[in-house]
């Protein structure tokens, strides 16, 4: 029989209990951060005459929490995102006659539709919580974890004055276009360009 080398860096590894576990060279390497060293922050957004496609494209990855150093795709580490003034959202074109939200009730012909403005008359809330959540994964982590931290309401009044006391500023409008390092989940809190209105020409006259 050939011989056959030994390598003590590929050896197994044994616990107190002498049960094999896993071999140092099939361990991996990433950081796994525990859920208790997780931190949430309270984010506000005022929905008033925002886009619902482009609001929903700055909520998602705060709720996913993409912005962390800490982001992992199977961890609940992002933050909570308050959204007020549901009712006064805006849709480009005509969908507002056009776009039909359909669901099923699961008996035969319970096929149901409701135009976006009917929607918006009964339910406001469901426009914005519809788009924000058709962005993630249809997972547990989303339907368990992620969608009770988006709290969306219709008005200026929210709850959640104890994180959220009078006085916090919210997050900047979503950009109609990328300009310099504007970072789309969380505006000009942390961009090194902050993200200013306006034509080029008004641009270089600011700076």
């Amino acid at each position: 029989s050939p011989l056959v080398s030994y390598n003590p860096a590929h050896r197994p590894i044994f616990d107190v209990h002498n049960s094999f576990i896993s071999t140092e060279k099939n361990q991996s390497n990433r950081m796994s951060f525990p859920g208790r060293a997780v931190q949430r922050t309270w984010h506000l957004v005022d929905a008033t005459s925002q886009t619902v496609g482009r609001l929903a494209t700055t909520v998602a990855p705060i709720l996913k929490g993409k912005h962390k150093p800490t982001y992992r795709p199977d961890g609940d580490v992002g933050d909570f995102v308050v959204i007020i003034n549901a009712e006064k959202v805006h849709f480009s074109g005509k969908k507002w006659s056009d776009k039909l939200y359909r669901w099923h009730t699961g008996y035969p012909g319970g096929l149901k539709e409701r135009p976006a403005k009917d929607m918006l008359e009964r339910k406001p809330e469901s426009i914005l919580k519809k788009a924000i959540l058709g962005m993630l994964h249809r997972n547990n982590l989303r339907n368990s974890h992620i969608e009770p931290r988006l709290r969306i309401y219709a008005g200026p009044d929210h709850p959640h004055a104890a994180q959220l006391p009078e006085g916090v500023k919210p997050l900047p409008v979503h950009p109609r276009k990328r300009m310099g390092n504007f970072h789309f989940g969380l505006g000009e809190r942390y961009s090194e360009t902050p993200y200013h209105p306006g034509s080029a020409k008004e641009r270089e006259d600011k700076a």
